[in-house]
């Protein structure tokens, strides 16, 4: 009787153990599993403009925020010296 507890309790812990790794690593492993649909898929073209124009969107978009800052800390004279 007592391999039987010791098992359902070893079972148990590896149920919980899952569970705790789903709920703590879900974005991450959300992305993957995706990731993972898209390649598995035939239909899926990388090419296709409609299933990457956010993506691109927010490339571009990053990038002129980051240009804007770039020129905006430039213009100012105090802007290399920073007191920390």
């Amino acid at each position: 009787m007592a391999a039987i507890t010791s098992a359902l309790i070893a079972i148990a812990g590896v149920v919980l153990g899952w569970i705790a790794i789903e709920i703590a690593c879900k974005p991450c492993l959300e992305s993957g599993r995706e990731a993972i649909d898209r390649s598995l898929n035939p239909d899926y073209d990388p090419d296709d403009e409609e299933n990457n124009a956010a993506a691109r969107a927010a490339l571009i978009s990053k990038t002129e925020d980051t240009d804007a800052k770039a020129a905006d800390s430039s213009s100012s004279p105090t802007a290399a010296i920073k007191a920390v």
